[in-house]
């Protein structure tokens, strides 16, 4: 009897939950009568987005309107006039038909700047698109808003007929490349590679019409016929991402809902608001009631599997749902009914627990061993078993350690958000402080190459300079790194001005600096297998808490063998730092992260960013900048005021020296790792000594100083800084 009325309560409070939940949905539909829900082919429009008066979306950005002009008619976005093709609220993402640019005249074109989205809540998706060229003889180019600064792109040479023919987009023809992450504006500019097409075996019949675009990669696949995108279409699809603005956000009808227990909001990397349903709920996230509770119990097959004896249903309740085990009547008599009543409640009960925690447990194995291998668990065992990886220093962490760690991955604990996902700062049971990376969810293409490569070179390095990986968390997913805490942030908030209140001294920067060469000269030279970085950047270097440097990031790192000189890859890494002949060959050397760390110097001298859109001279590139400063002798006016306080002037003309020979447009001609560390060494030495010095002769008369290049011993000198130029002589300042 006592479980027959605990039935029936349970039976009216979810009867209670359902006639509210209908109530609130019931609410929705009379306020959304006057909106229309669908145009033409798209048949759903949701909430932000609308057709109709105020209040069917959430701002003037996400207003739709249905033009009719159009047989069947076509939904657009007002504010940006481009055609929608889907809306996902669930990936916050819109598909627009967005136009092409092409050329049939020769020489170099170049379009009209897109369509700006700098005060929107729209962006380019960076994962979902790509940028392509289609044609003979074709370099078209991804150029910023002043038309001045290519910030992307690739080429596309002539190929024979047979390849033509292919449909293939591998650079004869046809070329594609990642776009640059926050791309906003941009022009489209196509133009001649200027190549001998017969040393190159092209065919140098009429090239034809040449085109440039950006088209969102599913679409453009790898066997799609790109000639007939070139001849044929104006328009191709485009992935925009999309949040709402923190401007708009109290307009949306859930902020009158004071419960937040089936939906969740946080703001992403464009600094806009996302929200999205919690687990056990579906829908619409963005109205009033809108995330509601899925029935899994009518999922085929049923999460409730049989265990032999009897039968086990699945029950659904808000938000989850229980498997109870029904066993069948016992056929007893009357004079036993109390007693087995008694003990057939206690049996359901145990039973019921018992098949529960069966059930559950093979559910979460299950589960587990799927995520591990679509988190590129087996591919990981695969690549740590070719190298000499330190496996033993890399422990597996489980996912309720990392929820309890990060406060449930709350807003509040986010340090950092980019295109491989978000870093949360987090606590360890032990009260190890840690940095936990959470990844996007990943394909089994690159990202997951990206992602297993990033711990199978970490496993391989042990310098105090790079930053260590503690663990890694693959039964989740999204597969999860966690991280030794780097508590300072970047090297670039301090160099360009964004941390004021600790502005960096100049032998910190040259501290820093040295910290940075010995670390590219260990992966380069003194690692089990050498390493090419392939993105140093001053947001990827971090500062502990004593602002040492921690190298970070090696997602596009790449191991050689020892006897290798180059990779060949598809060109990827940071405009402003990219090594210009790795661009134009595809072959990467370990004179490319030699580049890159010249232009780590040029900020460390300058304060200057590596593309500024501020700059008020051209170029707005620093490394061509600084050369053009340093060649023409006005290296003092773009050095930082407060390295030229602080730093000699001997020193900071030895620095600007050799961050010159890293910029070197011909790679032979930049020295190596090892040279640049043992350099900047034997300057910090120099320092030094001139600072101890000093301190001992107070009591003397104005002691002549050395100059640097009569300082420095012969045994500290590398034969490039032997054979380099002597040091520019500057008038002062």
């Amino acid at each position: 009897m006592a479980v027959k009325m605990v039935f029936q309560i349970m039976i009216v409070l979810l009867c209670s939950i359902d006639a509210i939940l209908f109530v609130q949905t019931a609410g929705l539909a009379n306020n959304s009568t006057s909106c229309q829900a669908s145009c033409g082919d798209v048949s759903n429009i949701p909430y932000p987005f609308g057709i109709g008066g105020a209040g069917c979306y959430v701002d003037d950005w996400f207003e739709v309107v249905c033009d009719d002009s159009f047989s069947p008619p076509k939904p657009f976005l007002r504010s940006l006039n481009l055609e929608v093709l889907n809306i996902s609220i669930g990936g916050g993402t819109v598909h627009v038909n967005y136009p092409t640019f092409s050329s049939c005249t020769g020489g170099d074109q170049i379009s009209k700047p897109n369509v700006e989205f700098s005060k929107s809540p729209f962006i380019f998706s960076q994962s979902d698109n790509r940028f392509v060229a289609i044609g003979c003889d074709n370099l078209a180019s991804i150029v910023s808003e002043n038309t001045s600064v290519i910030i992307g792109g690739c080429m596309s040479f002539c190929g024979t007929d047979k390849a033509m023919d292919a449909s293939s987009c591998n650079g004869i023809n046809c070329c594609e490349t990642t776009i640059p992450s926050q791309l906003l504006v941009f022009s489209t500019k196509i133009g001649q590679i200027n190549t001998n097409p017969v040393a190159y075996g092209m065919i140098t019949a009429d090239k034809g019409c040449k085109s440039a675009f950006l088209v969102e990669q599913k679409w453009f696949k790898a066997d799609y016929p790109y000639k007939d995108v070139s001849s044929k279409m104006s328009q191709v699809p485009v992935v925009l991402e999309w949040g709402i603005l923190n401007t708009s956000f109290n307009s949306l009808p859930i902020t009158n809902n004071g419960s937040t227990s089936n939906y969740n909001c946080a703001t992403n990397r464009t600094s806009t608001v996302t929200c999205s349903c919690n687990g056990g709920f579906a829908g619409n996230p963005y109205l009033l009631g809108g995330c509601q509770d899925i029935n899994e119990c009518e999922r085929l097959p049923s999460p409730c599997l049989n265990n032999g004896s009897g039968s086990v249903t699945c029950e659904n309740t808000y938000g989850s749902y229980n498997c109870l085990v029904v066993n069948p009547k016992p056929q007893i008599g009357a004079a036993t009914i109390g007693i087995s009543s008694s003990l057939g409640l206690l049996v359901l009960l145990i039973g019921g627990w018992w098949s529960y925690k069966v059930v559950k447990e093979r559910r979460m194995i299950a589960q587990k061993k799927k995520f591990f291998k679509r988190n590129g668990g087996l591919l990981l065992q695969q690549q740590l078993s070719s190298h000499e990886a330190n496996v033993e220093n890399i422990k597996l962490i489980n996912s309720k350690d990392l929820e309890k760690a990060t406060d449930n991955y709350n807003a509040n604990r986010i340090l950092g958000q980019g295109g491989q996902g978000t870093v949360y700062k987090g606590m360890l049971a032990e009260g190890r402080i840690v940095a936990v990376k959470k990844s996007k969810a990943i394909d089994e293409g690159k990202q997951l190459e990206e992602f297993v490569n990033e711990v199978v070179i970490l496993s391989q390095l042990n310098h105090r300079n790079v930053v260590k990986l503690i663990a890694c968390c693959l039964e989740t997913e999204v597969p999860m790194l966690v991280y030794e805490y780097v508590p300072n942030g970047t090297l670039s908030q301090y160099v360009n001005g964004q941390t004021e209140e600790f502005p960096l001294t100049w032998d910190m920067r040259l501290r820093i600096a040295t910290e940075v060469a010995g670390a590219l000269f260990y992966l380069h030279s003194a690692a089990s297998t050498p390493i090419y970085h392939m993105d140093i950047k001053s947001t990827n270097i971090l500062l502990d808490d004593k602002y040492r440097a921690k190298v970070a990031d090696f997602g596009t790192s790449r191991s050689i063998a020892v006897d290798q000189t180059h990779l060949t890859t598809q060109v990827h890494g940071t405009f402003g730092y990219l090594d210009p002949e790795y661009f134009q060959s595809s072959q990467f050397t370990e004179k490319s992260d030699v580049y890159s760390f010249g232009v780590v110097l040029a900020e460390l001298l300058t304060g200057e960013k590596a593309i500024s859109s501020t700059r008020t001279q051209e170029p707005r590139s620093l490394a061509i900048y600084f050369i053009q400063s340093v060649e023409e002798n006005n290296l003092f006016e773009i050095i930082d005021s407060r390295v030229l306080k602080e730093g000699k002037k001997e020193e900071i003309i030895a620095v600007a020296n050799l961050a010159k020979r890293c910029l070197s447009l011909n790679g032979k001609k930049r020295p190596t790792m090892k040279e640049v560390a043992m350099e900047l060494e034997a300057i910090q030495m120099l320092q030094k000594a001139a600072n101890l010095q000093q301190d001992e002769e107070l009591e003397y008369d104005q002691v002549e100083m050395y100059k640097l290049g009569d300082a420095l011993p012969p045994s500290t000198m590398s034969t490039s800084s032997m054979d380099a130029q002597p040091l520019l002589a500057f008038q002062s300042v």
